[in-house]
């Protein structure tokens, strides 16, 4: 249902735009089929549009420098939570509005139905009357005093009218509607008007398009050598006639504006520049919504040189050897833990916990401290992947962050208890209190792990989860 109406939104907003583009800037322009080509593609553009996801940039890792001393690990890769920009936020509150999506199915049915009785009107029309071939035209042979009109590649006349003076010129002017193919645009500008029967700027592309096809025929008409005065006769003496609305016909409330149109001058080539709007537009669209916003990516440094790395413990501290111990990268990701680290003279870098230098990474299994690295490192259930989902699946990004484009990472420390529930959670280090509050609340909601164990023993054991909140 969500991508329903994302389609919807997106495409009518792309919609209105470049009709209000054409509208303003080349609608009196003389440039009828570069304006055709526009409309055309501005349709194709805005149907495409909401399946169009492109990234800005190349997504570039970030490398978390964790120096590997044993084979656990309690600081977790950090857990993204996208919120959803302007056009999420629309389509989340239709999505979940029923009286919207009821009116708008009601109208979708009604306009589904307009669209069916009007084609029946004109295969009807087919069923009933002579029809006689000419190569690839067919014409349709009416009894009812009918202005001539045309549909894919049937031409709709009245035999009697053929003694007319202007029948040639008429019957030209509806050629030209199968020629150039006008019933395509005509049928598909019918079925996305149905799709967006709501929004007013559909209806005036609709109209504009049919404008642009009678132009694009009286042009073709004039060229063949037919004398101007007396085309513009011709459109004011034709009776005005019923046809139906899905086909294309000589005589329409458009005979003002195509008389105007006969008559004016040809628009000079620089008009062509207006045509920049409509680009503008297009890639103004493309930025908004189907470009991603620049991503990053956590990973954990996973090379050789940790492997050089020597652990050793001195006076309730753990002690790193090694020509690869780089404190830089080790605060980095170890100062959210209240974890203490200082290199000596002869360059080996020492650990340890601000609250008790006795149980700094191994505790001392006989009291009750918090151990940060244990033999048996608690288990949440399913393994640190079900955390993860957890995680992203509970957290829900605050609307006013979002409204105010607050994000970054929230690092969460807790402590799993003895009996496996946490405890103590605490913000190691915030963005802003309404995240904050957020990510506090996820982390009190975990359920129970299965405890830690140090010698055999049940035990308390610290962890950090940074939590990254991104808007997209």
């Amino acid at each position: 249902m969500n991508s329903a109406v994302n389609f919807l939104v997106e495409s009518g907003i792309s919609l209105s735009m470049l009709s209000l583009i054409y509208i303003l800037f080349l609608r009196k322009e003389t440039f009828f089929r570069l304006n055709r080509l526009f409309l055309l593609a501005s349709v194709a553009f805005s149907v495409l549009l909401p399946f169009l996801h492109f990234r800005v940039y190349e997504a570039q890792p970030i490398m978390l420098a964790e120096v590997t001393v044993t084979p656990y690990r309690n600081l977790m890769e950090a857990v993204t939570i996208y919120g959803q920009d302007l056009s999420g936020s629309v389509v989340k509150t239709i999505s979940s509005n029923w009286l919207i999506m009821f009116v708008y199915l009601l109208g979708l049915l009604f306009f589904t139905l307009r669209f069916a009785l009007k084609l029946n009107q004109v295969f009807k029309l087919i069923r009933k009357n002579p029809v006689q071939t000419s190569g690839k035209i067919k014409f349709v042979l009416l009894e009812t005093e009918m202005s001539p009109f045309s549909f894919l590649n049937y031409v709709f006349v009245n035999p009697q009218r053929r003694e007319d003076k202007d029948y040639k010129e008429v019957l030209a002017h509806e050629m030209e509607h199968i020629r150039q193919g006008h019933t395509f645009d005509v049928l598909i500008l019918e079925v996305l008007t149905i799709l967006q029967w709501f929004n007013p700027f559909m209806w005036m592309l609709k109209s504009v398009i049919r404008e642009n096809h009678e132009f694009l025929a009286d042009r073709a008409v004039l060229n063949s050598g037919v004398n101007a005065a007396r085309y513009k006769q011709l459109l004011l003496n034709q009776a005005l006639g019923l046809q139906p609305e899905v086909a294309n016909h000589f005589n329409s409330s458009l005979i003002k504006k195509r008389i105007k149109m006969i008559s004016k001058i040809k628009s000079s080539k620089l008009a062509n520049i207006k045509y920049v709007a409509g680009a503008i537009s297009i890639i103004a669209l493309v930025t908004v919504f189907a470009c991603e916003n620049k991503e990053t990516m956590d990973m954990e440094a996973n090379t050789d040189k940790s492997a050089s790395l020597q652990l050793s413990i001195e006076d309730g501290k753990i002690k790193l050897s090694g020509e690869d111990a780089d404190i830089q990268k080790i605060e980095e990701i170890l100062s959210a833990g209240n974890i203490r680290v200082s290199k000596d003279s002869l360059g080996n870098t020492y650990m340890w916990s601000e609250k008790s230098q006795k149980s700094a990474y191994v505790g001392n299994e006989d009291t009750d401290n918090v151990f940060l690295i244990v033999e048996d490192m608690p288990v949440f259930p399913g393994g640190e992947l079900a955390l993860r989902k957890y995680i992203a699946n509970t957290v829900k990004y605050p609307v006013l962050a979002q409204e105010n484009g607050i994000q970054g990472k929230v690092y969460v420390t807790f402590v799993v208890g003895k009996d496996g529930y946490v405890k103590d959670a605490r913000i190691a280090r915030g963005v802003d209190p309404v995240l904050d509050k957020e990510a506090l609340r996820v982390v009190n909601t975990l359920p129970q792990w299965k405890p830690g164990k140090q010698k055999g023993k049940f035990v308390d054991v610290s962890y950090t989860v940074p939590i990254n909140f991104a808007l997209q």
